[in-house]
Protein backbone atom coordinates (compact mmCIF):
# COMPACT_ATOMS: atom_id res chain seq x y z
CA UNK A 1 0.00 0.00 0.00
CA UNK A 2 1.53 3.58 -0.65
CA UNK A 3 2.06 5.82 2.17
CA UNK A 4 2.05 9.50 1.56
CA UNK A 5 4.93 11.79 3.68
CA UNK A 6 5.15 14.83 5.45
CA UNK A 7 8.07 17.00 6.20
CA UNK A 8 8.21 19.89 8.72
CA UNK A 9 11.19 21.94 7.07
CA UNK A 10 13.19 24.01 9.14
CA UNK A 11 16.89 25.30 8.61
CA UNK A 12 18.57 22.57 9.69
CA UNK A 13 16.51 19.75 9.74
CA UNK A 14 13.56 17.90 8.28
CA UNK A 15 10.92 16.13 9.96
CA UNK A 16 9.65 13.97 8.24
CA UNK A 17 6.20 11.83 8.88
CA UNK A 18 4.65 9.15 6.74
CA UNK A 19 0.79 8.61 6.93
CA UNK A 20 -0.69 5.80 7.42
CA UNK A 21 1.56 6.01 10.47
CA UNK A 22 5.10 4.59 10.14
CA UNK A 23 7.81 5.58 12.58
CA UNK A 24 9.06 9.33 12.61
CA UNK A 25 12.32 10.49 11.03
CA UNK A 26 14.72 13.62 11.38
CA UNK A 27 17.78 14.27 8.93
CA UNK A 28 19.65 17.14 7.94
CA UNK A 29 18.52 19.76 5.50
CA UNK A 30 21.30 18.26 3.54
CA UNK A 31 21.73 16.61 0.25
CA UNK A 32 23.53 13.61 2.70
CA UNK A 33 20.26 14.19 4.64
CA UNK A 34 18.16 13.90 2.19
CA UNK A 35 19.89 11.00 0.91
CA UNK A 36 18.64 8.86 4.23
CA UNK A 37 15.30 10.51 3.16
CA UNK A 38 15.47 8.98 -0.18
CA UNK A 39 15.99 5.72 1.18
CA UNK A 40 13.18 6.00 3.96
CA UNK A 41 10.72 6.96 1.43
CA UNK A 42 11.44 3.91 -1.25
CA UNK A 43 11.56 1.45 2.05
CA UNK A 44 7.92 2.34 2.23
CA UNK A 45 6.68 3.04 -1.53
CA UNK A 46 5.58 6.85 -0.91
CA UNK A 47 3.77 7.89 -3.48
CA UNK A 48 3.40 11.84 -2.85
CA UNK A 49 5.86 14.11 -0.51
CA UNK A 50 4.12 17.13 0.63
CA UNK A 51 6.25 19.77 2.03
CA UNK A 52 5.23 23.90 3.34
CA UNK A 53 6.54 26.82 1.68
CA UNK A 54 9.24 27.97 4.16
CA UNK A 55 11.16 31.14 2.44
CA UNK A 56 13.75 28.80 0.50
CA UNK A 57 14.85 26.23 3.14
CA UNK A 58 12.52 23.81 1.57
CA UNK A 59 14.15 24.29 -2.30
CA UNK A 60 17.05 21.52 -1.84
CA UNK A 61 14.39 19.22 -0.67
CA UNK A 62 11.48 20.12 -3.63
CA UNK A 63 14.80 20.03 -6.04
CA UNK A 64 16.53 16.57 -5.17
CA UNK A 65 13.60 14.81 -4.38
CA UNK A 66 11.74 15.91 -8.02
CA UNK A 67 15.55 15.19 -9.31
CA UNK A 68 15.02 11.13 -7.69
CA UNK A 69 11.36 10.94 -9.10
CA UNK A 70 9.26 11.49 -6.10
CA UNK A 71 6.28 13.67 -6.62
CA UNK A 72 6.94 17.03 -4.65
CA UNK A 73 4.50 19.31 -3.70
CA UNK A 74 5.02 22.47 -1.92
CA UNK A 75 1.76 23.58 0.14
CA UNK A 76 1.14 27.83 1.45
CA UNK A 77 1.26 27.14 5.20
CA UNK A 78 -1.88 29.42 5.67
CA UNK A 79 -3.77 25.86 3.87
CA UNK A 80 -1.61 23.64 6.05
CA UNK A 81 -2.61 25.56 8.82
CA UNK A 82 -6.35 25.93 8.22
CA UNK A 83 -6.18 21.62 7.53
CA UNK A 84 -4.70 21.23 10.82
CA UNK A 85 -7.70 23.51 12.42
CA UNK A 86 -10.10 21.50 10.48
CA UNK A 87 -9.16 18.25 12.10
CA UNK A 88 -9.18 19.94 15.41
CA UNK A 89 -4.92 20.24 16.44
CA UNK A 90 -4.12 23.44 18.11
CA UNK A 91 -1.51 21.76 19.32
CA UNK A 92 1.96 23.11 16.58
CA UNK A 93 5.19 21.08 17.35
CA UNK A 94 7.75 19.86 14.37
CA UNK A 95 6.75 16.19 14.53
CA UNK A 96 2.36 17.20 15.28
CA UNK A 97 2.68 19.91 11.65
CA UNK A 98 5.03 16.79 9.80
CA UNK A 99 2.19 14.12 10.64
CA UNK A 100 -0.44 16.84 9.57
CA UNK A 101 0.89 17.42 6.74
CA UNK A 102 1.60 13.64 5.65
CA UNK A 103 -1.86 13.83 6.63
CA UNK A 104 -3.12 16.13 3.96
CA UNK A 105 -0.80 14.51 1.33
CA UNK A 106 -3.10 11.95 1.42
CA UNK A 107 -6.37 13.64 1.05
CA UNK A 108 -5.14 16.35 -1.92
CA UNK A 109 -6.56 15.72 -5.28
CA UNK A 110 -4.34 18.20 -6.94
CA UNK A 111 -1.42 17.20 -9.43
CA UNK A 112 1.80 18.18 -8.15
CA UNK A 113 3.07 22.20 -9.55
CA UNK A 114 5.79 21.96 -12.19
CA UNK A 115 9.32 20.53 -11.60
CA UNK A 116 12.16 22.87 -10.27
CA UNK A 117 13.68 24.02 -13.32
CA UNK A 118 17.36 25.61 -12.62
CA UNK A 119 17.26 27.54 -15.61
CA UNK A 120 13.46 29.34 -13.52
CA UNK A 121 15.06 29.12 -10.00
CA UNK A 122 18.04 31.48 -11.55
CA UNK A 123 15.17 34.18 -13.07
CA UNK A 124 13.63 34.12 -9.81
CA UNK A 125 16.56 35.24 -7.73
CA UNK A 126 16.82 37.74 -10.48
CA UNK A 127 13.49 38.74 -10.22
CA UNK A 128 13.40 38.72 -6.45
CA UNK A 129 16.98 40.52 -6.55
CA UNK A 130 15.56 43.47 -8.82
CA UNK A 131 12.57 43.49 -6.56
CA UNK A 132 14.90 44.00 -3.45
CA UNK A 133 16.88 47.05 -5.02
CA UNK A 134 13.88 48.95 -6.37
CA UNK A 135 12.35 48.64 -3.23
CA UNK A 136 15.35 49.83 -1.40
CA UNK A 137 15.68 53.48 -4.21
CA UNK A 138 12.10 54.11 -3.64
CA UNK A 139 12.30 53.97 -0.02
CA UNK A 140 15.86 56.41 0.01
CA UNK A 141 13.64 58.27 -2.50
CA UNK A 142 11.36 59.03 0.52
CA UNK A 143 14.13 59.45 2.88
CA UNK A 144 15.72 62.16 1.78
CA UNK A 145 12.95 64.25 1.28
CA UNK A 146 13.01 64.35 5.46
CA UNK A 147 16.46 64.72 5.58
CA UNK A 148 17.71 68.38 6.69
CA UNK A 149 21.42 67.05 6.76
CA UNK A 150 23.74 67.77 3.88
CA UNK A 151 25.48 64.98 4.51
CA UNK A 152 22.74 62.63 4.69
CA UNK A 153 21.32 64.14 1.96
CA UNK A 154 24.46 63.23 0.09
CA UNK A 155 24.94 59.86 0.84
CA UNK A 156 21.33 59.12 -0.11
CA UNK A 157 22.28 60.32 -3.78
CA UNK A 158 25.06 58.31 -3.41
CA UNK A 159 22.83 55.47 -2.95
CA UNK A 160 20.56 56.59 -5.45
CA UNK A 161 23.46 56.30 -8.29
CA UNK A 162 24.93 52.81 -6.92
CA UNK A 163 21.22 51.35 -6.95
CA UNK A 164 20.36 52.55 -10.02
CA UNK A 165 23.51 50.58 -11.53
CA UNK A 166 22.77 47.95 -9.58
CA UNK A 167 19.09 47.81 -11.16
CA UNK A 168 20.26 48.32 -14.45
CA UNK A 169 22.80 45.49 -14.62
CA UNK A 170 19.82 43.08 -12.90
CA UNK A 171 17.82 44.30 -15.69
CA UNK A 172 19.98 42.90 -18.45
CA UNK A 173 20.71 39.63 -16.54
CA UNK A 174 17.31 39.02 -16.60
CA UNK A 175 16.69 39.84 -20.24
CA UNK A 176 19.31 37.13 -20.80
CA UNK A 177 18.07 34.61 -18.28
CA UNK A 178 14.58 35.07 -20.48
CA UNK A 179 15.78 34.75 -23.29
CA UNK A 180 17.38 31.33 -22.19
CA UNK A 181 13.92 29.90 -20.87
CA UNK A 182 11.82 30.58 -23.65
CA UNK A 183 13.09 32.70 -26.69
CA UNK A 184 10.37 32.19 -28.76
CA UNK A 185 7.41 32.48 -26.36
CA UNK A 186 9.40 36.08 -24.99
CA UNK A 187 9.41 37.33 -29.13
CA UNK A 188 5.57 36.46 -28.61
CA UNK A 189 4.49 38.31 -25.90
CA UNK A 190 7.41 41.95 -26.45
CA UNK A 191 4.87 42.92 -29.20
CA UNK A 192 2.41 43.49 -26.82
CA UNK A 193 1.94 46.62 -25.44
CA UNK A 194 1.65 47.19 -21.96
CA UNK A 195 3.83 43.99 -21.36
CA UNK A 196 7.38 45.33 -20.21
CA UNK A 197 10.30 42.96 -19.28
CA UNK A 198 9.57 42.17 -15.68
CA UNK A 199 6.25 41.38 -16.21
CA UNK A 200 7.28 38.62 -18.75
CA UNK A 201 10.12 37.86 -16.56
CA UNK A 202 7.63 37.20 -13.98
CA UNK A 203 5.59 35.33 -15.76
CA UNK A 204 8.50 32.93 -16.42
CA UNK A 205 8.81 33.05 -13.10
CA UNK A 206 5.39 32.28 -11.16
CA UNK A 207 3.34 31.42 -14.20
CA UNK A 208 4.94 28.18 -15.47
CA UNK A 209 2.31 26.18 -16.01
CA UNK A 210 0.93 29.03 -18.67
CA UNK A 211 -0.82 27.97 -21.13
CA UNK A 212 -1.64 24.09 -19.27
CA UNK A 213 -4.57 25.75 -17.86
CA UNK A 214 -7.73 26.31 -18.58
CA UNK A 215 -9.80 29.98 -18.07
CA UNK A 216 -11.14 29.44 -14.49
CA UNK A 217 -7.94 27.86 -13.25
CA UNK A 218 -5.43 30.49 -14.50
CA UNK A 219 -7.79 33.55 -12.72
CA UNK A 220 -7.65 31.22 -9.58
CA UNK A 221 -3.56 30.88 -9.47
CA UNK A 222 -2.91 34.28 -10.00
CA UNK A 223 -5.62 35.45 -7.23
CA UNK A 224 -8.00 37.48 -9.47
CA UNK A 225 -11.27 34.80 -10.02
CA UNK A 226 -13.63 36.59 -7.75
CA UNK A 227 -15.41 33.54 -5.01
CA UNK A 228 -18.99 33.49 -4.78
CA UNK A 229 -20.05 34.73 -0.75
CA UNK A 230 -23.66 33.22 -1.06
CA UNK A 231 -26.05 31.42 1.71
CA UNK A 232 -29.44 30.83 1.66
CA UNK A 233 -30.96 33.95 0.35
CA UNK A 234 -28.35 35.89 0.88
CA UNK A 235 -26.34 37.36 -2.26
CA UNK A 236 -22.95 37.99 -1.03
CA UNK A 237 -20.41 40.41 -2.38
CA UNK A 238 -17.81 38.35 -4.42
CA UNK A 239 -13.91 39.20 -3.61
CA UNK A 240 -10.77 38.08 -5.13
CA UNK A 241 -8.53 35.79 -2.90
CA UNK A 242 -5.05 33.99 -2.65
CA UNK A 243 -3.53 33.67 -5.47
CA UNK A 244 0.38 34.23 -6.62
CA UNK A 245 0.99 38.29 -5.39
CA UNK A 246 4.00 38.71 -6.94
CA UNK A 247 2.44 38.13 -10.31
CA UNK A 248 -0.62 39.59 -9.54
CA UNK A 249 1.78 42.74 -8.75
CA UNK A 250 3.21 42.76 -12.11
CA UNK A 251 -0.34 42.01 -13.99
CA UNK A 252 -1.46 44.95 -12.02
CA UNK A 253 1.42 47.37 -13.59
CA UNK A 254 0.98 46.13 -17.13
CA UNK A 255 -2.90 46.41 -16.99
CA UNK A 256 -2.24 50.31 -15.66
CA UNK A 257 -0.47 50.94 -18.86
CA UNK A 258 -2.94 48.48 -21.12
CA UNK A 259 -6.23 50.52 -19.86
CA UNK A 260 -4.73 53.54 -21.21
CA UNK A 261 -2.76 53.33 -24.61
CA UNK A 262 -4.61 49.82 -25.82
CA UNK A 263 -8.14 50.53 -27.21
CA UNK A 264 -9.49 47.23 -26.19
CA UNK A 265 -8.47 46.94 -22.38
CA UNK A 266 -9.20 50.90 -22.38
CA UNK A 267 -12.62 50.15 -23.76
CA UNK A 268 -13.55 47.03 -21.73
CA UNK A 269 -12.31 49.26 -18.45
CA UNK A 270 -14.19 52.23 -19.65
CA UNK A 271 -17.25 50.31 -19.95
CA UNK A 272 -16.99 48.81 -16.23
CA UNK A 273 -16.62 52.03 -14.52
CA UNK A 274 -19.63 53.27 -16.68
CA UNK A 275 -21.55 50.06 -15.12
CA UNK A 276 -20.45 51.22 -11.75
CA UNK A 277 -17.75 49.71 -10.64
CA UNK A 278 -15.13 50.75 -8.66
CA UNK A 279 -12.03 51.60 -10.64
CA UNK A 280 -9.63 48.55 -8.92
CA UNK A 281 -12.76 45.92 -9.96
CA UNK A 282 -12.77 47.44 -13.32
CA UNK A 283 -8.38 46.60 -13.13
CA UNK A 284 -8.87 43.49 -11.86
CA UNK A 285 -11.50 42.03 -14.46
CA UNK A 286 -8.87 43.79 -16.95
CA UNK A 287 -6.18 41.57 -15.59
CA UNK A 288 -8.65 38.23 -15.70
CA UNK A 289 -8.82 38.98 -19.19
CA UNK A 290 -5.10 39.61 -19.76
CA UNK A 291 -4.20 36.59 -18.21
CA UNK A 292 -7.20 34.39 -19.71
CA UNK A 293 -5.96 35.42 -23.37
CA UNK A 294 -2.20 34.94 -22.56
CA UNK A 295 -3.27 31.42 -21.63
CA UNK A 296 -5.10 31.20 -25.18
CA UNK A 297 -1.85 32.08 -26.44
CA UNK A 298 0.45 29.90 -25.16
CA UNK A 299 -2.33 27.04 -25.09
CA UNK A 300 -2.86 27.30 -28.83
CA UNK A 301 0.44 28.85 -30.41
CA UNK A 302 -0.94 32.19 -31.76
CA UNK A 303 0.63 35.13 -32.15
CA UNK A 304 -1.20 37.67 -29.38
CA UNK A 305 -4.17 39.83 -31.28
CA UNK A 306 -5.23 43.27 -30.27
CA UNK A 307 -9.24 42.51 -29.82
CA UNK A 308 -11.46 45.25 -32.29
CA UNK A 309 -13.31 47.74 -29.87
Amino acid sequence: MSAYAGIDVSKATLQIALHPQADDLSVANTPEGLASAMDYFKAHDVHRVLVEATGGYEKLAVRLLAGAGFKVQRVNPVRARSYALSMNKRAKTDKIDARILARFAANLDEEPCCQPDADREELTQLVNQRESLVQQRDDNRRRIKQADSAFVQQTYKTLEVQLQMLIKSCNKQIAQQTQKINAQLLEQLKVIKGIGPVTIASLFCYLPELGDLNRKQVGALVGVAPYNNDSGTKSGKRSIYGGRAKLRRAAYMSVLVMVRHNPDFKARYERLCNRGKAKKVALVACMRVLLVRLNAMVRDGTPWRDQPV
